[in-house]
């Protein structure tokens, strides 16, 4: 859908700004050459606003001229600043819930076109701890967020215990990542209430759940069931939820290109409450409520 989105504002502008173009270098001078010709032949007899009639310019034209400016700059906005994403499940709690409205900044790391994703001008690189949208590299057409465990390079394990362990490039130790802080949440999953921990990635602090009833499901991992060590190649990223026993992420289906990057979540600019009861007769997309208190920055 967002690529979709992407394809018709960049093909709007495209339209309205050669609309744009046209009527202001050659269609508005033919105009004013009927009108002053006009005026020529009335011998000054006749006012502005009649003159103007001799001459108008359409509809469809004045309507195209005018959006294009806005049109515009919702492009240059949304494509190389700052886009807006929803988040869509649980994957990430903690940190974001669903319903929450996100700013994904676009040039964090490097600036793309906004139709075939090429990059145009390079930026800097995701660091460990930042929580990024990217392209679904089975399905490029899908918007993921996740955060970024593995740098390339880097020994990723992840233990029967879910303890992580990353051993960064050009080293030979693996340090398990801290955890510290042990408590129960207010999150459940089925009927088990989740386990929340404070984690230390590189320099960012955050939150994680763990369910500690639901076995690791190790036979699902990539690229070898069974086995939960993966190296990052060059050009990759590991990346996982922080909701850990309910995301699909690179310990399923593998690592993220640098190609695949979309930008970096910095904030939450609004966030919706769906909750509803069953006997609600409120289609499931009109929210019951605003979480004032979740907006702000995402760490």
């Amino acid at each position: 859908m967002a690529n979709t989105f992407s394809l018709i504002l960049v093909l709007a502008t495209l339209v309205t700004g050669i609309i744009w173009a046209l009527d202001k270098f050659l269609w508005a001078p033919k105009r004013k050459l009927k009108i002053a010709a006009a005026a020529e032949q009335s011998g000054g007899q006749v006012d502005a606003k009649t003159l103007e009639s001799v001459a108008p310019q359409p509809a469809w034209v004045e309507s195209a001229s005018s959006m294009f400016p806005v049109i515009a700059l919702i492009m240059v906005f949304r494509s190389f600043i700052y886009e807006p994403f929803q988040i869509p499940s649980e994957s990430m709690l903690p940190t974001l819930y669903v319903g929450d409205f996100i700013l994904v900044e676009k040039f964090a790391y490097g600036l793309r076109d906004p139709v075939f994703h090429d990059k145009i001008v390079s930026a800097g690189e995701p660091k460990r701890g930042d929580v990024v949208v990217f392209k679904f590299p089975p399905q490029p057409k899908i918007d993921y967020i996740k955060r970024v465990v593995g740098l390339p390079g880097d020994t990723v394990r992840y233990s029967e215990d879910k303890q992580l362990c990353i051993q960064p490039k050009g080293t030979s130790v693996c340090k398990p990542v801290k955890l510290t802080d042990m408590t129960d949440s207010e999150f459940t999953q089925g009927m088990a209430r989740l386990v929340q921990f404070n984690e230390q990635l590189g320099d960012v602090n955050h939150h994680i759940l763990i369910n500690p009833l639901r076995r690791d499901r190790r036979m699902a991992y990539e690229p070898r069931p069974g086995v939960g060590e993966w190296v990052v190649p060059e050009g990759n990223y590991f990346v996982m939820g922080d909701n850990r026993d309910n995301s699909a992420d690179s310990r399923y289906w593998g690592f993220v290109p640098e190609a695949n990057l979309v930008g970096k979540a910095v904030a939450i600019w609004i966030s919706f409450e769906f909750d509803r009861k069953a006997d609600s007769v409120l289609p499931s997309w009109i929210p019951t409520g605003v979480r004032f208190n979740r907006i702000g920055s995402i760490k």
